[in-house]
């Protein structure tokens, strides 16, 4: 696993997941511990210190709540739900399309874009960055931004505000690296 499927698989879950998820009790582990951040690819530390410090999941359960479940939560998680946001029927079939095993879960939740974003990048075919840069230019990044502005404004914890600064700059810094790829790809076409 590379270092941008780290980076969407760490993001992917929190959103994906809440923090008292038994699946989540490694990941939250590492936060506290510091390792993660030794093992973050990105520079990105200060972030990563609040994410740390404010680590507890019993805490963090309620803003969660707040923040992503039900009809009535602060931040809707999914695109479909904001106005340039996709449809989660072309989400699923495109991810479908590229051979994703989905389950009931919304395809357009943003935790589940970035856990597909990483699978995607975990597979071999030779056309993966394209299919990153669609998952990215038509079903993330669209609505991400509002996304990300809401949630900073939302949260009740420094832990959903730092994770919604880590998130933005780290979904530019792997934009950007889809970009340096398809230059290449271009540059080896030319």
């Amino acid at each position: 696993m590379n270092e941008f499927s780290i980076l969407c698989r760490v993001l992917g879950s929190l959103y994906h997941r809440p923090p008292q998820d038994p699946i989540l009790t490694p990941l939250f582990a590492l936060l506290r511990e510091g390792t993660l951040r030794a093992q973050w690819p990105l520079e990105q530390d200060a972030l990563l210190q609040r994410l740390e410090q404010n680590a507890e999941p019993a805490a963090l359960a309620g803003d969660y709540a707040a923040l992503f479940v039900g009809e009535q939560c602060a931040v809707p998680p999914c695109g479909s739900q904001w106005p340039n946001g996709p449809q989660e029927a072309e989400v699923r079939a495109f991810l479908t399309s590229r051979g994703m095993s989905l389950g009931e879960a919304p395809a357009d939740h943003i935790g589940q874009l970035l856990l597909a974003a990483s699978w995607l990048e975990d597979q071999s075919q030779e056309d993966e960055y394209a299919a990153q840069v669609r998952l990215f230019d038509s079903y993330l990044l669209p609505w991400c931004g509002t996304f990300l502005g809401k949630l900073e404004a939302h949260a009740q914890t420094p832990f959903y505000r730092a994770l919604a600064g880590l998130s933005r700059e780290a979904i530019q810094a792997m934009r950007e690296e889809l970009a340096e790829v398809e230059t290449a790809a271009a540059d080896r076409g030319a």
